[in-house]
């Protein structure tokens, strides 16, 4: 099947695709910020080595109406201030000088592209792209076709089953992060072709190839 219109651009430059939630930005502390305007007050850490953020804070597990009220504070609001991860834009400078043209490539609904965008520029990033596919995970990734539309040299990712159905020709960089409860293991390692800690040690790995 022919691939959406909106993956094929043309870029002047070899292209690396970059996840944004916990690569380029830290969706933990925009998480327990979205908690405090909910709930009015800050959580306290729990786990600093958490995968998810609801095992990194000291929050509640919450019943359908509290859960839909906090889901209320992830708007256009939340996705254009999430904090950035401490090395990234850095690390994304670096690759930028170096001649790589950078884009994002978000699990997030549509209706939020334009705010994670705004998010990137006002941090500073160089990225002048979001591809936003939505986070159903299965068989293949929700990404998949995106990456394989762009073709990119390089796809990074905290997620492992995201490069899922990714095309063989894409470099599939795995940043780790945050160990305790992490998916980032078990047999489908094998779909990734490099792993790191985080995005400052793949920019390294990958300028001094």
């Amino acid at each position: 099947a022919a691939l959406p219109a909106r993956y094929s651009v043309a870029v002047p430059r070899p292209l690396i695709a970059l996840d944004a939630d916990g690569v380029l930005l830290d969706f933990h502390l925009g998480y327990a910020g979205a908690w405090e305007r909910a709930f009015g007050a800050a959580p306290a850490e729990r786990d600093p080595l958490a995968y998810w953020p609801i095992d990194r804070w000291l929050v509640e597990r919450l019943d359908d109406e509290r859960r839909a009220h906090f889901r209320r504070h992830f708007d256009a609001d939340f996705w254009s201030s999430v904090p950035a991860i401490e090395g990234a834009l850095d690390a994304c400078h670096r690759l930028h000088d170096a001649g790589f043209d950078l884009v994002c490539v978000s699990a997030l609904d549509a209706e939020h592209e334009a705010a994670r965008l705004r998010n990137l520029r006002d941090h500073g990033f160089p990225i002048e792209r979001v591809f936003a596919t939505g986070n159903a995970v299965g068989e293949r990734s929700p990404k998949a076709d995106a990456i394989a539309g762009l073709a990119p040299e390089a796809f990074v990712d905290d997620y492992l089953p995201y490069f899922r159905g990714v095309p063989a020709g894409v470099h599939t960089a795995l940043i780790l992060r945050a160990p305790n409860g992490s998916p980032n293991s078990g047999p489908e390692l094998a779909l990734a072709r490099s792993v790191h800690q985080d995005l400052p040690e793949f920019a390294a790995y990958w300028l001094a190839r």
